[in-house]
């Protein structure tokens, strides 16, 4: 099956960081990808920018050999390849000082679309747009992408959001999260606001509970010492799981625009309750020799958590009294990101105490195996009476919409969306603030109770005490498998 490609204009893309492993492993892969299926038009042009020394052949060098690296060898069609690196510049550029601005400034072509993406520190977010301002480089219909972490707390986030605001409208800014680019993600909207099957039950009468599940097998590895000044609630739970939260819970927009969107997502954010001291669990992995969370990190003191669960309420009408069940880790059992809605049980059931009711859950797969599936009970086959079974109405995009199906990375979703200019996908900044605003009361909590995460072991579902925080509920967390 094709996927159906929707043209482009001719744009200039200057990646900022681009010798870095975000855009070796992500940034540069994804954009050949798009490139490959005609989405990239001729002309446009894609301009390294970094400190590093080199010119742009040795630019295209290094790309290509990313491209090797991180892309199966069946996409990299010699001619394609050539093509690609044939649209490729660099500059060297100092983003604090004046050299190489000259040079990038002269590679821009009037009546180009201009994209900025700042994959670097955010400390260098106000420098680089400043630059950009002043140099006449970046003009009223550019673009600017900024990563995560935007901000580690309430007051560094706003500073950030008005260093870009001195030079750039919100409506040039685009922050970016992976997790909305993921197909899974857009189509947990699809599902909801295109069936008229699922949003009459999509309130507190008729949801149990919903669980949001972002489990890695990986440690913090070389990431260590970056880490160990983050931790899950910053790294995870203020960003990518609160996006998906505010998928979850949002009211439908009025239309499917950026600020209709945003708007809806906001509001969540704003009605959450305050989080109680019993309702979150911090754990940090602990194994021997180098599998350990304080070897890894490079501080035998460290209190940061590596895993965290957290139990939240949304009070407003639809979802008052409904819990939203929230847990992320590292070096757990197995690499999982899913949403589970978990619905009541029927108010009454007409086939006796013989046929035990199970839960109907619909579980949304992020990663891995993208798809959903719907459990539900049935009659089991055979004489004999009525015996009840639950089985899943199972939905792999792989089987559904064909084995060929190629689903773009999360980044080539969202770049492509910068150039065409659709922030449908973005967080705007009071949204980000919200967030910090909400999860910053959790973390002086955190930090006033003063006790060291619970030890859990690597390749295990976590601390004992997430385990416990489901069962006071009588209810228990969907197995990591």
């Amino acid at each position: 099956m094709v996927a159906r490609v929707i043209p482009v204009d001719c744009f200039d893309l200057v990646i900022f960081g681009a010798t870095g492993d975000l855009s070796r492993r992500k940034i540069l892969p994804g954009l050949y990808r798009r490139w490959k299926e005609g989405q990239i038009p001729e002309g446009s042009r894609i301009v390294g920018a970094a400190r590093s020394e080199m010119d742009s052949d040795a630019f295209r060098a290094m790309v290509g050999d990313a491209l090797s690296e991180f892309l199966p060898e069946r996409e990299l069609l010699p001619e394609t390849v050539a093509g690609f690196l044939d649209m490729l510049d660099y500059v060297t550029i100092d983003a604090r000082g004046d050299a190489g601005w000259p040079d990038l400034a002269n590679l821009m072509r009037a009546g180009k679309v201009r994209a900025f993406y700042l994959s670097v520190a955010p400390a260098l977010f106000g420098d680089i747009a400043k630059r950009l301002k002043e140099r006449g480089i970046a003009d009223r219909d550019s673009r600017i992408v900024v990563e995560k972490p935007f901000g580690k707390d309430l007051e560094t986030a706003r500073a950030l959001n008005a260093s870009l605001a001195s030079y750039f409208n919100e409506d040039q800014i685009y922050r970016i999260d992976h997790y909305l680019g993921k197909e899974t993600v857009q189509n947990l909207m699809a599902v909801r606001f295109a069936n008229i099957l699922f949003e009459p039950l999509w309130n507190a009468q008729y949801v149990d509970h919903v669980q949001i599940t972002v489990a890695e097998t990986v440690g913090v590895g070389g990431r260590g010492e970056y880490y160990d000044n983050s931790g899950a609630i910053r790294d995870m739970v203020q960003n990518h799981m609160m996006q998906l939260l505010c998928l979850i819970a949002m009211e439908p927009p009025s239309r499917f625009d950026p600020d209709a969107m945003r708007d809806e997502k906001l509001k969540v954010i704003r009605a959450l309750d305050p989080v109680a001291p019993s309702e979150v669990v911090r754990g940090q992995y602990r194994g021997k020799d180098d599998d350990d969370y304080l070897t890894q990190a490079g501080n035998p003191d460290s209190r940061t958590e590596s895993f965290v669960a957290m139990k939240l309420h949304i009070s407003n009408w639809r979802w008052k009294g409904t819990p939203f069940y929230l847990r992320t880790g590292k070096r757990l059992r197995a690499r999982a990101s899913e949403i589970a809605i978990t619905f009541k049980e029927p108010p009454h059931s007409i086939f006796g105490e013989s046929n035990q009711w199970r839960e109907n859950v619909l579980v949304i797969r992020l990663q891995p195996d993208e798809g959903m599936d719907l459990r539900v009970m049935i009659k089991e086959p055979g004489p004999g009476g009525m015996r009840l079974k639950d089985v899943a109405l199972d939905m792999s995009f792989a089987e559904a919409l064909g084995d060929d199906l190629d689903i773009p990375d999360a980044y080539e979703r969202l770049i492509m969306d910068v150039i065409r200019g659709n922030q449908t996908l973005f967080m705007r900044g009071d949204e980000v603030e919200a967030a910090w605003a909400w999860v910053d009361p959790v973390l002086e909590m955190m930090e006033a109770r003063g006790d060291k995460p619970e030890s859990y072991e690597p390749g295990s579902a976590g601390p004992e005490g997430s385990l416990m925080l489901m069962h006071r509920d009588d209810r228990r967390w969907r197995e990591i498998k």
